[in-house]
C-alpha cells in the first residue's frame, strides 16, 4: 500500500496545484499540508475533504488486493 501522505503529495503535483492552494482550500496553514505529506494514516473526514478538493478517490489507497477480494464476497444472509 502506498503511503497516504505520498499519494496526496503526488496527486497534488500531478494536478499542478501548489501546497498553498491546497492549504487555502482546506482552510489551514501550509505547514499542516507538509505534515499531511508525512502521514502514513489520516483521519477519514480529512481524507474525504482532500479527495473532494483534488477530485481523486484516496480511499482506494487504503485497500489491499485482499481487502478488495473480501469486499466482493456476497454477504447476504437469508
Amino acid at each position: 500500500m502506498e503511503h497516504i501522505g505520498n499519494a496526496i503529495k503526488n496527486e497534488l503535483k500531478k494536478k499542478q496545484r501548489s501546497v498553498s492552494w491546497l492549504a487555502r482550500n482546506l482552510y489551514c496553514d501550509r505547514t499542516n499540508i507538509y505534515d499531511i505529506f508525512k502521514r502514513k494514516s489520516i483521519d477519514t473526514e480529512l481524507l474525504y475533504r482532500i479527495s473532494i478538493i483534488l477530485n481523486h478517490n484516496f480511499f482506494s489507497y487504503l485497500y489491499s488486493e485482499t481487502d478488495k477480494e473480501l469486499n466482493d464476497i456476497d454477504c447476504n444472509v437469508e
